[in-house]
């Protein structure tokens, strides 16, 4: 069998997705179906957007499921229509058996981290918290556990010391993108030789999950190391992004969201969360170990700004501190 006799199914939301489903169309791959989630209400106005995938797939005319529920009997059957060969997964939602185990060939699922290490819902932004050095994404059978199935396979990126979650996702999704198609060739070729997770590690207590993200997950704590907060900030920018209070004397908190940061290692005594500025060009702030100096941030109701920038219409008083 070749690729243009191979049918496929893809499944994915987001523009991590997008660049996958490219590339097997682009490169001749036969896509009979492609599935996303449903539209959602979206921004002040509430208005329908379209998912990047569905985007993509209505430019090139590829048939589309949207299910509310992936156990419901008339999707199914609709799948079931397209009569898959192999269903390829990228950055989508948990499966049920009587989805992934449909086709002759299985379901496979790119995956941004190098399992087993980092399974769950943000693998990307976890790595850079943790200050990992590398990365990669993986591809793999579905199984019932999440990310747990036989690894097909890997592919390894570096971490810069000053790389962003943005930046690494964008790298991830093209090397991802390459990885799907490797792998779909190698099912084609009838050469995989996949992997159990369980032969890669000894402990599963010394693996790192991915957990969802929520916005109590993206406070600073002061009270850290410099490296840990610049990792920190780093690995949560530009998306959902590191936020802290900034306290006035008689004043209510404000919520600052904090991009971009610098380390500097001084020794400094200063409180935890004391400011450090000359109200022009920098703006540090005290850790344990030293301070961090702010590079970008944004107030509530503003955008994202240089710090310069705000200090040209920004002066910080005397005792205002971030916690």
């Amino acid at each position: 069998m070749n690729k243009k006799d191979l049918r496929i199914v893809f499944m994915g939301t987001p523009e991590f997705a997008v660049e996958s489903l490219r590339g097997l169309v682009e490169n001749g791959y036969n896509i009979v179906g492609v599935i996303t989630m449903p539209d959602k209400p979206s921004g002040r106005g509430h208005k329908i957007q379209y998912s990047a995938v569905k985007k993509y797939a209505l430019e090139q005319s590829l048939p589309l499921l949207q299910p509310e529920k992936l156990k419901d009997e008339t999707f199914l059957s609709e799948l079931k229509a397209w009569n898959a060969d192999l269903q390829i997964v990228v950055a989508f939602r948990m499966l049920p058996e009587v989805v992934w185990d449909m086709p002759r060939l299985g379901t496979f699922n790119l995956h941004g981290s190098l399992l087993p290490q980092y399974r769950g819902a943000a693998p990307i932004n976890w790595a850079i918290i943790n200050g990992d050095k590398e990365t990669g994404v993986t591809t793999f059978f579905l199984t019932h556990e999440i990310d747990t199935g036989k690894i097909i396979l890997k592919e390894k990126i570096k971490i810069g010391e000053n790389d962003n979650a943005g930046k690494i996702h964008d790298e991830l999704m093209l090397v991802g993108a390459g990885l799907v198609q490797k792998t779909v060739d190698l099912i084609l070729e009838d050469k995989v030789d996949a992997i159990a997770q369980e032969q890669l590690f000894s402990d599963e207590q010394k693996l790192r999950p991915a957990p969802k993200i929520f916005k109590d997950t993206c406070r600073i704590d002061w009270n850290k190391p410099a490296i840990d907060i610049h990792n920190f900030i780093r690995g949560l920018s530009p998306y959902p992004t590191a936020w802290t209070e900034l306290h006035i004397d008689g004043k209510e908190p404000q919520m600052v969201k904090i991009y971009t940061s610098e380390i500097i290692l001084s020794g400094s005594r200063s409180s935890v969360g004391s400011i450090s500025t000359d109200n022009k060009s920098y703006l540090h702030i005290a850790c344990t170990d030293g301070y961090i100096r702010v590079k970008e941030i944004q107030f509530a109701g503003k955008r994202a700004m240089k710090i310069d920038e705000v200090l040209r219409g920004y002066k910080f008083e005397e005792g205002t501190y971030f916690k």
